[in-house]
């Protein structure tokens, strides 16, 4: 089952192109994903053969310790980069595009932001007509309307287009390795150059995850966006956001634990 069906019930609201999802916590639903939390964390650091590739050559001890050489200590990065791989499941599974690069695999350091925008979705139609999706992600334990602006502002940015920084860093690293992934990777390039997806094809996703509510800014930011796109708002509520971010990278870390 998909990790946000088993572990949380979804409120929609949808109106024509805009449509906003509040998720909460179902009752256990903490306890049904707890086992699957640790690989997910850890498969947007580094591959997981790779992974199991360490154990067998250092042990899990060694193991770990490498991991922990990608993953943030800090408490500010590592709650960012949560809101980051929790969109990237979520778009995966529920808003039908795929995040083909893991970002978080290829940070310059620890606890590095990585600059361009948080999340790049991309899929095709039987037809072959590129789409896009633009995210942006926040996680705050208390959010409140400035962030959202913030990331409403980032979303508009070069007319409401990915960067070209961002697309051409998941189209490099889809060429890097041959096949179907190499093609995607040619196509994305070509767009770059010749920006021919329309806005009608280029979505918006504004993901967030808060210990607090769904602020009513969410709605507001949501009514106010364009609809000449595909706009969708997010908010996934963890009530002990702090907390819960502690122990999702302390169990990532724990290899062999389990």
């Amino acid at each position: 089952m998909p990790l946000f069906d088993e572990w949380c019930e979804c409120e929609a609201d949808e109106d024509g192109r805009k449509r906003l999802l509040k998720y909460t916590e179902r009752q256990n639903g903490r306890v049904a994903i707890a086992d699957r939390l640790p690989d997910l964390v850890r498969s947007h650091y580094d591959d997981m053969q790779r992974i199991t590739e360490d154990i067998a050559a250092l042990g899990y001890a060694g193991a770990a310790a490498l991991l922990a050489e990608r993953l943030p200590r800090t408490a500010r990065a590592r709650s960012g980069e949560l809101g980051e791989i929790f969109a990237t499941e979520l778009v995966e599974q529920h808003l039908g595009f795929s995040v083909p690069v893991r970002r978080l695999r290829y940070k310059d350091g620890r606890e590095m932001a990585l600059r361009g925008d948080d999340f790049i979705g991309v899929r095709l139609s039987a037809d072959g007509e590129l789409g896009l999706l633009k995210g942006e992600a926040k996680s705050r334990a208390n959010l409140a309307a400035a962030t959202i602006a913030e990331a409403r502002t980032a979303l508009s940015r070069d007319s409401g287009r990915p960067t070209a920084t961002s697309l051409l860093f998941v189209a490099d690293r889809l060429m890097e390795v041959e096949g179907d992934g190499a093609q995607l990777g040619r196509t994305i390039r070509n767009e770059v150059a010749n920006r021919a997806v329309p806005a009608t094809r280029i979505d918006h996703a504004l993901f967030t995850v808060s210990g607090n509510a769904a602020p009513q800014a969410l709605q507001a930011d949501l009514q106010a966006a364009g609809a000449d796109r595909g706009q969708t708002v997010i908010h996934l509520r963890i009530e002990d956001h702090q907390d819960f971010i502690r122990v999702a990278y302390e169990g990532a870390l724990a290899i062999g634990d389990g």
